[in-house]
This record gives structure tokens, C-alpha cells and sequence, in this order.
């Protein structure tokens, strides 16, 4: 008598057939993903800058985008999405499509100290994200009206100890550059200072010049003008270095070891956009940034240029944690 098994004959050729259509699939969609690269970008290009139009970031985006589009032969056209401390912005580039025709300018407030700092973002900064540039950093710059007794550095650290606590410095508010670079410096240089925040650098600097602020820390090329105008000393940058365009201006570092606070501005584009377009964005941008002329722009806006790509800007990024980590932990800062 024979034994018949049933199913055993046919299953195989079943499992046979799924894995080639399997095969075929992935094949097909590698030939889409390929052609797709080859023929990108088709179409505009836009660029979200998560702040209103007219700051300083909106200035750097619209650089970014005049001249990515000339070396990508299609326009770049920047969307302002403010909000939420830049938050809104980048959760709409995190979102977006991932195909290479949606792009984010990123940001510390974003992606690193947000988080830390207790800030509830809507995306994962690292998961959610193709870093693809670190186009450079903020160093800002400490600076205290003309008619302050501290001359130099050195001396507003001494005459701050001394004080006990009736110093003060003003910044855009908390959570920003300039108020965790003054929150290092009072840890590391162990002063007692009271922070006062601002909505935007502007009040503060009208408040410093009035007499209300010590100090306040500013982005270079605001403080660079009144420095100019002769309404206030420059006293030190919160950069690894000093900035060219002031090489007499020490670096706090200089006084403090490991003071250096600075902000950042990357460009990004949504998790999941094809690896070959992120190459060739990444290709672009690291021309752009090679430009002599582009770098130059965007030194006159107070950005150190870096122009890092993808996986030496994932770097810089927890980087960043790892330094700010403890600072903000010893402040005990939480943003509700």
C-alpha cells in the first residue's frame, strides 16, 4: 500500500514562488529607489525654517536654500513654520514625506537640549531624522555695557564672585543658547549670578544698555554692531575659538577650562528618505559649504562655519548631550 502525504509535494514550489515574488519586489523597489535618485531632484525643493521670518536662522536658511539651489539646478523655497521654540517646525520636517523634496533647518533647542531640558517634542531627535549637515555653530559672545567697571574677562569673573549674588545677565529666555552657556559659567567659574530671561536678545540688550543687566550673552554679529557702535565691550566668546573677525576678544575657555557653550544650526531631512538622496543632498551641501564665499556669508552672521557631514553631525549631536547633560542636571532647569 503507498502512503500519500498530503500538502508536502506542493509546499515547497508555494514557498518557492513567495520568495522569488519576494525577491522580485525588493529588486523592484531598489530599481524605483535607484531611478528616482538618478532623476532627483525633478521638482522645488522646501526648506523649513522653524523660526519666523527675519532672525538670524531665517537669514542663514534663506543663504542655505539660494545657494543649494544653484548647485542642485532647482529651486529651494523656504517655508517659516515658528513655534514652540522651533519645535513645531521640525516635527512638521519630521513628518514630512521622506523623498528628499521636504528639508528642516535644525537646531540645538530641537534636537539636543530640548529634550534635556524636559521639553515634550513629538518625535524622536535621532530615529526620526537623516542628519545630513552640521552647517556650523553660534558662539556668543559676553558683553557688558561701556560704563562697566569689568574691563576684560578675568575681571568681571573677580568682580561677579565678589558680589555674592547681586550680579545678573540677561538672554533670550530659558532654554536658549545663551542662557545654558551662562548656567555653565556660573558652574565652572563658581559665581553666583541671577539669570534674567527675554523674550528675544533685543529687550535685553535695551535693558543692558539701560543699566538694568550686567551682562547678557548675544550672538556675535548683534554684539559685534553695538561693540562698532561703541555702546558695549565685548569681554569673551563662548566658542573652542576666537572669532577672526575680533582676535583681540579671548575665548572663556581661555580663563575657565571646557567653557565653551555654543548654538548650532544643521540641515535635515524626515527618517526614511532614500539613502542614494541623502548621498546626493549630502554631495551638494558639501559643495555649497567649500565655498569660500558661502562661508564668508554666513561668518557675517555670527556662524562658525563646519559644514560636518552625516556621521560626523550624529556625532556633534551627542556630543552636545553628553555636554549639556550635566549642566542642565546640576541647575536642576526643567521647561514646562
Amino acid at each position: 500500500m503507498r502512503h500519500h502525504i498530503t500538502g508536502e509535494p506542493c509546499a515547497r514550489p508555494r514557498a518557492l514562488n513567495v520568495l522569488r515574488r519576494a525577491l522580485l519586489a525588493a529588486g523592484l523597489a531598489a530599481a524605483s529607489v535607484a531611478a528616482q535618485a538618478e532623476t532627483y531632484p525633478d521638482r522645488p525643493i522646501k526648506l523649513i525654517v522653524p523660526f519666523s521670518p527675519g532672525g538670524t536662522t531665517d537669514v542663514i536658511g534663506r543663504l542655505v536654500a539660494n545657494a543649494l539651489e544653484q548647485e542642485i539646478g532647482q529651486s529651494v523655497i523656504v517655508d517659516n513654520k515658528g513655534g514652540a521654540g522651533s519645535i513645531l517646525g521640525t516635527d512638521l520636517g519630521a513628518k514630512a514625506q521622506p523623498n528628499g523634496y521636504t528639508l528642516v533647518i535644525t537646531n540645538g533647542a530641537a534636537i539636543t537640549t530640548g529634550p534635556l531640558l524636559g521639553q515634550k517634542i513629538p518625535y524622536d531627535p535621532y530615529r526620526d531624522f537623516a542628519h545630513i549637515m552640521l552647517l556650523g555653530t553660534f558662539p556668543n559672545g559676553l558683553i557688558v555695557r561701556t560704563g562697566h567697571p569689568a574691563k576684560d574677562f578675568k575681571e568681571f569673573v573677580e568682580l561677579a564672585r565678589k558680589a555674592g549674588g547681586k550680579y545678573n545677565y540677561g538672554s533670550a529666555g530659558v532654554g536658549s543658547a545663551g542662557f545654558l552657556t551662562g548656567e555653565m559659567l556660573k558652574q565652572k567659574g563658581r559665581l553666583d549670578m541671577t539669570h534674567v530671561p527675554y523674550k528675544g536678545t533685543g529687550p535685553a540688550m535695551n535693558d543692558l544698555l539701560g543699566g538694568q543687566l550686567d551682562a547678557i550673552f548675544n550672538n556675535m554679529s548683534v554684539a559685534a554692531t553695538q561693540a562698532r557702535a561703541g555702546n558695549v565691550r565685548i569681554l569673551a566668546v563662548s566658542g573652542p575659538r576666537r572669532v577672526p573677525a575680533f582676535p583681540d576678544v579671548p575665548t572663556m575657555d581661555e580663563t575657565i577650562p571646557g567653557m565653551v557653550g555654543e548654538a548650532w544650526f544643521g540641515v535635515s531631512a524626515p527618517a526614511g528618505t532614500p539613502a542614494p538622496v541623502v548621498d546626493k543632498l549630502q554631495a551638494s551641501l558639501g559643495k555649497v559649504m567649500a565655498s569660500a564665499d558661502f562661508r564668508a556669508k554666513l561668518a557675517e552672521q555670527g556662524l562658525t562655519p563646519i559644514g560636518a557631514p552625516q556621521a560626523e553631525f550624529v556625532k556633534f549631536l551627542q556630543d552636545e548631550e553628553r555636554k549639556w547633560a550635566p549642566v542642565i542636571k546640576a541647575a536642576n532647569i526643567k521647561l514646562d
